[in-house]
């Protein structure tokens, strides 16, 4: 009987997949991904990508998100701090860019994830 049921339980469940990704992989991308759970942090990283250069100063964003300055920066220091933004001063201002390959690191782990045809 007991043969029965292992036959049973291994025809249903699949073996876990081997290439998951290690918990340190998972803690830094959990971070990215709660760093992008604000809407106001996604505009403004697709606003900093879409930039000329690719590059924003702080001063450009805080009128088309309809944010205070110091709102603004909060929301870019969360971003910088998820590894998805650097920072360079320049003077009294602030400049942000894309880090590289952020992005495309983010789409590859979802890509991965997705059944075969999506």
């Amino acid at each position: 009987m007991a043969t029965s049921l292992q036959n049973e339980l291994s025809a249903c469940c699949a073996p876990l997949v081997s290439e998951a990704i290690s918990a340190a992989d998972a803690i830094a991308l959990a971070a990215r991904f709660k760093a992008l759970g604000d809407p106001t942090r996604v505009r403004l990283l697709s606003m900093v990508a879409a930039h000329d250069g690719a590059e924003a100063c702080v001063c450009d964003l805080t009128e088309p998100v309809g944010l205070s300055q110091p709102t603004v920066s909060h929301h870019l220091k969360i971003l910088v701090d998820a590894g998805l933004l650097s920072r360079t001063k320049r003077g009294i201002w602030s400049y942000y860019a894309v880090v590289p390959g952020s992005l495309e690191g983010l789409a590859a782990t979802l890509a991965a994830g997705a059944p075969a045809g999506s």
